[in-house]
């Protein structure tokens, strides 16, 4: 077969692919369609909510609409607009694309919720722990801390021990009394480690001026970014050397 042989041949499926879509669009049924989606999206939107513990009213109020014209979202007798979906993914704490996805926020926390009470047993014994690494450090006793904090020293081994958790007034008395501040005792790995870590990250970026914020943020200068991290880790004679050498290049 020559190349005009099977051109032709590629150009006639074409064309009667193309003739034939008249014909699927007529038998698609776009109404049912937009009302499969409509219910899956209310679906989603009752899940996030009850996720969140809001109610229907509260989120009718949010974005100064009657109860009934939410209640019809969630039903999937009517849509919300894109703009009012952004303003409920902020109050009610997902990602907008959850209300695009095919996962409820229920089934994702399910894990997660399981598992909250073996997370605050542990976190309560790692904290206790630090709390004593901290107290030997400082070569302090547990009757030193007792008289300086005003919490009796057997309260104080209960805490290291991890039998009892240190409320966050008494923590943070603590904390001063080891010598220590509250980051000591914070949860630096895991997934809720991470996020506390990246929102605090978050806090220190936002607090930036203007103009670092807005070049950290251009991907066209994430080079720059990797050349001054790799000079953060220099040693101090070899920075030296470095700048000396870039005075070099430009004199």
């Amino acid at each position: 077969m020559s190349f005009d042989d099977f051109a032709a041949r590629m150009k006639a499926k074409q064309q009667q692919k193309q003739g034939a879509q008249p014909d699927s669009a007529a038998s698609y049924d776009f109404s049912e369609s937009y009302r499969i989606r409509a219910k899956m999206l209310g679906v989603l939107l009752c899940d996030a909510r009850e996720s969140a513990v809001r109610t229907q009213e509260d989120c009718a109020r949010l974005l100064n609409i009657g109860v009934a014209e939410y209640q019809a979202w969630e039903l999937g007798d009517s849509a919300p607009t894109l703009p009012q979906l952004e303003l409920l993914a902020y109050y009610l704490d997902v990602p907008v694309s959850h209300f695009w996805g095919m996962e409820t926020t229920k089934i994702s926390r399910a894990g997660r919720q399981h598992a909250q009470p073996e997370y605050l047993s542990l976190r309560n014994r790692m904290i206790g722990a630090l709390l004593q690494k901290a107290r030997q450090e400082a070569d302090l006793s547990h009757d030193d801390i007792a008289e300086s904090c005003g919490i009796p020293a057997q309260t104080i081994m209960r805490y290291e021990l991890g039998e009892a958790a240190p409320p966050m007034h008494e923590l943070s008395v603590l904390a001063s009394a080891v010598n220590r501040n509250l980051s000591y005792f914070l949860e630096t790995s895991g997934q809720i480690g991470e996020l506390l870590a990246m929102r605090e990250a978050w806090k220190h970026f936002a607090d930036l001026p203007e103009d670092v914020r807005a070049f950290a943020a251009d991907p066209k200068n994430i080079g720059f970014i990797h050349i001054a991290v790799l000079l953060s880790q220099m040693p101090t004679d070899r920075l030296r050397e470095v700048g000396a050498s870039i005075l070099d290049i430009t004199m």
